[in-house]
């Protein structure tokens, strides 16, 4: 049986939810990915072209400081959760390459107020290592029973 790691940022609650949710589901433990200086209101006011979040998703190569860098030794598998913003998700590039994905599978998981993944999957795969594998990512509501979650984690022949 391998060893699965729930990875979520989530600003709001709502990822956060989902993340426990799927942790519960699959048996897996539990990791935040938090930025060293937490978000306020103002930071997430996407109307605003000067507010934190909307000056990160606007440079690429925005990579804002997390307040812990993840231990993955022991873990084959890795969820990584968090809410789509601007159709892709937030700057949690810091939180891949921060860390050695070689040889670990990794399954993208989001939340949004109802935008798909975008092209989320390009986008984070280039911040792994080169032999790190991939599952399809899904957007699942931050709202998602556990049958739901059990559901699609069955899909994926953990």
């Amino acid at each position: 049986m391998s060893k699965i790691l729930v990875a979520y940022f989530s600003a709001s609650g709502e990822t956060a939810r989902l993340a426990k949710t799927l942790a519960g589901v699959i048996g897996g433990d539990l990791f935040e990915i938090r930025p060293q200086t937490a978000y306020t209101a103002a930071d997430l006011d996407w109307n605003n072209a000067k507010s934190r979040s909307s000056v990160e998703m606007n440079g690429p190569k925005s990579r804002p400081a997390m307040a812990e860098t993840p231990r993955l030794a022991g873990y084959d598998t890795v969820f990584v959760g968090f809410p789509i913003w601007w159709y892709q998700a937030p700057r949690i590039q810091t939180f891949l390459e921060s860390a050695d994905f070689s040889g670990k599978t990794v399954i993208p998981f989001a939340t949004s107020g109802g935008s798909g993944m975008g092209k989320t999957m390009e986008l984070l795969r280039s911040s792994c290592a080169p032999d790190t594998r991939w599952n399809e990512g899904k957007r699942l509501s931050s709202h998602a029973s556990a049958q739901e979650v059990s559901a699609w984690t069955k899909s994926l022949s953990l």
